[in-house]
């Protein structure tokens, strides 16, 4: 089993950055797929970015392509989501999850954490 706690979030005008943290605890974290996953009001979850186990394959999705990195650092526990040139549609709730299976889709993450809140002015 895997606890995942996000920090991070904030406020910040368009065209500014931020640098999202997770930090897990519990078994394995060095086994586990680690994605990033966020949801705006009245949104359905949506994919951001996904990285392996390994950090060997990263994904991310083509509305944040160029603008935002994916990373982790297994031995610290934790995973990362630089984001550049923040847009106001960017603003959502952002979720770390882990998955035994590298996957865009939310259904097939198993641990979540509790999200922190992302939000871009324009």
């Amino acid at each position: 089993q895997v606890q995942l706690v996000e920090s991070g979030g904030g406020l910040v005008q368009a065209g500014g950055s931020l640098r999202l943290s997770c930090a897990a605890s519990g078994r394995t974290f060095s086994n586990y797929a680690m994605g990033w996953f966020r949801q705006a009001p009245g949104k359905e979850r949506e994919f951001v970015a996904i990285m392996t186990s390994s950090g060997g394959l990263t994904k991310v999705a083509d509305s944040v392509k160029g603008r935002f990195t994916i990373s982790r650092d297994n031995a610290k526990n934790a995973v990362y989501l630089q984001m550049n040139s923040l847009k106001p549609e960017d603003t959502a709730v952002y979720y770390c999850a882990a998955s035994r299976v590298p996957s865009p889709t939310p259904a097939h993450y198993n641990y979540w954490g509790q999200g922190t809140q992302v939000t871009v002015s324009s």
